[in-house]
């Protein structure tokens, strides 16, 4: 039986800084969206982290992978875990609050285990985690309500989206860990963000044409700079270290920070009020993944589920 990947001291503050670091992109996106259209952002954004990453591995000197192999990996994850889910999360926003954003996006948690333990033999789901996970749907569910699915509309549909940004998370963290071990991390970094540009910018060229930067007002740019070289560039150099050390279904337990950090920004700076089931609905998700971790279960010495 593999050994199983557990999550260090190290791992656990590279969750908490990615944690910090994505929670304040729904902000930033949503500041984003007043002055252009979603395809725009998602270009912009991918565009900057991807520039600002090359620019750091050539100023280091890192050797650029030759293998088209490593290219066709790193186009391919660059849609599944860049491309999609930002261009979703993005979408998804216009018609969601900020909070409730980063709260759905947590289900990125629950979908990562599922995923992984279909892929690696020691990142087994077990009973533990099966029972976290369960937990987590049932918050899911509570945030996003019956309502959403008795009275469709684009709210329902952008809570929809969020869900499929973290299924797309929770593939690609697993692609990651098969296609890219042993490139270094900022290399592999910069290949996938290049990656998830090459899908978007021609997109957004050819639905919008070149971005009016001079439209832009500073809070909108700096919006742009904080989503391209933090919550991009430096968050995803934190993400492929975490992935390495303490595996790709670990990795996806970063969304437990991101939520509460989306809502109290998005209270902060925008004046969001969300329902009360967001409330309940995220402290399910958080009591999952909790579970799923699995120090809690030991604490309370429940050996059955350990």
């Amino acid at each position: 039986m593999a050994p199983q990947k557990v999550i260090s001291l190290s791992a656990w503050i590279g969750l908490g800084l990615m944690g910090l670091f994505w929670g304040g992109s729904f902000l930033s996106i949503e500041l984003m969206l007043r002055q252009m259209p979603f395809e725009t952002l998602v270009a912009l954004r991918i565009s900057g982290g991807a520039v600002a990453l090359w620019a750091y591995v050539l100023i280091r000197g890192y050797d650029i992978p030759r293998a088209p192999r490593i290219w066709i990996s790193f186009l391919l994850i660059g849609f599944i875990n860049v491309a999609m889910p930002f261009g979703l999360i993005t979408w998804g926003q216009q018609y969601i609050p900020s909070g409730l954003a980063g709260i759905l996006n947590a289900s990125t948690a629950l979908f990562g285990p599922i995923v992984a333990t279909l892929v690696f033999a020691d990142e087994r789901l077990g009973l533990r985690k099966a029972v976290g996970v369960l937990f987590g749907f049932f918050g899911v569910a509570t945030v996003i309500g019956l309502n959403a699915i008795l009275s469709f509309d684009l709210t329902s549909a952008g809570q929809l989206a969020l869900l499929g940004a973290g299924i797309c998370y929770a593939i690609g963290a697993s692609s990651v860990r098969v296609h890219l071990t042993g490139i270094p991390l900022e290399v592999s970094a910069a290949g996938m963000i290049g990656g998830g540009a090459m899908w978007m910018v021609p997109v957004a060229l050819y639905m919008h044409g070149m971005p009016e930067f001079a439209s832009f007002n500073s809070t909108t740019l700096g919006a742009w700079a904080y989503v391209s070289l933090i919550s991009t560039g430096l968050a995803y150099l934190i993400l492929f270290y975490v992935i390495k050390s303490a595996g790709s279904g670990n990795a996806t337990l970063v969304t437990l920070v991101a939520a509460p950090v989306s809502v109290i920004l998005g209270a902060l700076v925008l004046n969001e009020t969300l329902h009360f089931e967001a409330y309940i609905g995220f402290t399910l998700i958080a009591l999952g993944l909790l579970i799923i971790d699995g120090r809690l279960i030991r604490r309370l010495g429940l050996k059955s589920l350990a």
